[in-house]
């Protein structure tokens, strides 16, 4: 809350407050502020003291009035207009937006930035990940020592590793894609900068600027900001329990001749749906048909029942491509990812690999392969199995008793709520008390007003949540 005893007005502190989020774009360009009347009721303050906080933001060149309708965060073209906006003894935080850059990649990143700069020291209801402590474990120093011993540290540094990333780990990589019915030899496998670098060699290898792509929604705000930030043409599918919209599908074929699906089979973000074997054989007609590859993300494999249905299986990678990491699970920060495909595409996708990284970090790669080779890594997804499925009754729970209602059947590790109220409007109230959301917005290719926000069931057990949510709801 605003202080009256601070050494500060209270119009100095709201528009510091805005001015804040704006700069760290956990307000996306074109978000509305909060009506006058609205604003001065949530932090109970007179209006004409919003008033002064807006004028100081519109002269800062943080927002625009718009007649009758109130006042927007403005748009940044140029990268020095946000440079402008900044006090002169800070600077432009990263990923300032370039000339042209769309809206979508800077809405996107307000759940990303918030992983790296935490709103508050409270669980995090928005975030798109399991907290640190849950993935703690003694294995994994144990075979960074392993590998970093004298001999095997002098080895890997003096040199660059191999093209296609560690044999060990490629290997180790083959074997478990078989105990999912994907079968990729070690050779048509590629390690990469983690999951979210694996889609992006896919997208540069196989598109050029103003191809049309396929693309889940709701689906995962970042890929939608990828692809957008590339200059590709987003054509949103429709995701339902069983998969994507077929007969949408189908007409973008005819109309648009689509070279790409981007799709999650398996616990679908934000969803949690998981793709039925009758939508999966559908897909692949329409990609036979219709000459378009398919890029599987399987992020949630690790926690993902082993006979689920995937694409990749059916179709024993000859239209598909798969896609996977290990940062959701084991080493956020070891940035391990990977992809395998037809033999055909190998070499292609090893080009765009290497003219954007060169290699990948051969030290971290062994050391994960130690990981999976001793059996660790899937005892660790067991472990977090169970203690998700236990955060997830009791967080469905909480939901449910805060009149939230479930737009899909819980399962994984995101909850798909409807909160009956707008979620954008309820994330700016939210913020305030030091929690992020991710609102329903975020996960659609064009920014509406959405009732709907994703849940982490990992973050949201905190009863103090769900009662801070319930009063901000009954005043909406």
């Amino acid at each position: 809350m605003l202080l009256k005893s601070s050494s500060h007005s209270l119009t100095d502190q709201l528009s510091s407050r805005f001015a804040d989020r704006i700069r760290s774009r956990l307000l996306a360009p074109g978000s509305r502020l909060p009506s006058v009347r609205q604003c001065a009721l949530q932090q109970q303050v007179s209006p004409s003291t919003v008033v002064a906080a807006y004028d100081q933001l519109l002269a800062q060149g943080l927002v625009e009035a718009r007649k009758n309708r109130g006042f927007f965060v403005r748009e940044m073209a140029h990268p020095g207009d946000l440079q402008q906006a900044l006090p002169a003894t800070a600077s432009a935080p990263i990923g300032t937006a370039s000339a042209g850059q769309p809206r979508r990649p800077i809405d996107a990143t307000a759940l990303i930035r918030g992983m790296f700069h935490k709103v508050s020291n409270k669980p995090q209801p928005g975030m798109g990940v399991f907290p640190p402590e849950w993935l703690e474990s003694t294995f994994m120093p144990a075979a960074v020592r392993k590998v970093t011993s004298t001999k095997a540290l002098r080895e890997f540094s003096l040199q660059y590793g191999e093209p296609l990333g560690d044999f060990g780990l490629r290997r180790a990589l083959s074997k478990k894609l078989a105990t999912l019915s994907v079968h990729a030899a070690p050779e048509h496998i590629i390690t990469t900068v983690g999951a979210t670098h694996a889609l992006d060699i896919v997208s540069r290898t196989l598109l050029r600027a103003g191809d049309p792509v396929m693309v889940e929604e709701p689906g995962w705000a970042v890929e939608f900001a990828r692809l957008a930030a590339m200059g590709m043409r987003i054509l949103p599918v429709p995701r339902h329990a069983d998969g994507p919209d077929l007969d949408v599908m189908a007409r973008y074929c005819e109309l648009h001749r689509p070279k790409l699906l981007v799709s999650v089979s398996v616990f679908h973000n934000p969803t949690g749906y998981c793709l039925s074997p009758a939508s999966a054989h559908r897909v692949l007609q329409l990609a036979n048909r219709h000459d378009f590859h398919i890029v599987e993300d399987d992020t949630y494999s690790h926690i993902a029942p082993e006979h689920a249905t995937r694409l990749c299986a059916l179709d024993g990678l000859q239209r598909t491509i798969y896609v996977s990491g290990f940062a959701k699970i084991l080493a956020p920060n070891w940035r391990v990812g990977f992809l395998a495909a037809h033999p055909s595409l190998i070499e292609p996708l090893l080009d765009t690999k290497l003219l954007g990284t060169l290699t990948t970090p051969a030290l971290l790669e062994r050391a994960m392969a130690i990981c999976m080779e001793q059996g660790q890594l899937r005892r660790h997804a067991e472990r977090i199995k169970t203690r998700l499925e236990a955060a997830r009754s009791r967080s469905v729970r909480l939901a449910l008793g805060a009149g939230c209602r479930f737009a899909a059947e819980p399962a994984g590790l995101f909850g798909w709520v409807d909160t009956g109220v707008d979620t954008d409007a309820l994330a700016l109230r939210m913020l305030d008390e030091g929690y992020l959301l991710a609102p329903g917005a975020l996960f659609h290719a064009e920014r509406k007003p959405s009732t709907l926000m994703r849940i982490n069931f990992a973050t949201t057990q905190d009863a103090a949540f769900w009662k801070k949510y319930s009063e901000l709801v009954r005043t909406a």
